[in-house]
């Protein structure tokens, strides 16, 4: 399984590399209240608006602060959305004997935790981003404005 390993706090996770669209530096973000907290706002990569969340905030409840912080860009069966990490560190390609499934699946908090890649000295986490994107509470509502702003652009230029 090919993997695009990164880092949220000290910990590593890798996503399954053909759901990655881009690897991006941080730019300008639109930051929107009252939408919930981990996520950052609405940004345009490659001509494509996208809700930008916060790995970090997903996980420890505090924003990234790290200056090599970068943004995954996923493609989800719900929406492309962008995932704000401490760092983008390198492609994995993991082999099968090197991946066991995680009990913590069965885990509500973290059924996005689908196993683990033990490597010599590492353990990297996987994360499956469609299983992550429909277990965050107010996901529906990033989605609902998200549809709203796309509509009201499409209004603006007709």
């Amino acid at each position: 399984m090919k993997t695009i390993v990164y880092r949220c706090e000290n910990e590593e996770y890798a996503i399954p590399v053909n759901q990655v669209v881009s690897i991006e530096k941080i730019g300008k973000i639109n930051p929107i209240p009252h939408l919930p907290t981990y996520l950052v706002g609405f940004t345009r990569i490659r001509g494509e608006l996208i809700p930008i969340l916060d790995f970090n905030i997903i996980l420890y409840n505090k924003p990234t602060t790290d200056s090599l912080a970068r943004i995954i860009v996923l493609n989800t069966d719900i929406v492309n959305y962008g995932l704000v990490v401490s760092e983008a560190k390198e492609i994995l390609d993991f082999l099968d004997e090197d991946i066991q499934q995680v009990g913590l699946v069965n885990y509500s908090q973290t059924k996005y935790f689908t196993a683990v890649a033990n490597l010599e000295n590492r353990m990297i986490t996987i994360v499956n981003p469609d299983v992550l994107i429909n277990s965050l509470e107010g996901i529906r509502e990033i989605i609902d404005y998200l549809h709203h702003l796309l509509k009201e652009e499409k209004e603006m230029n007709s």
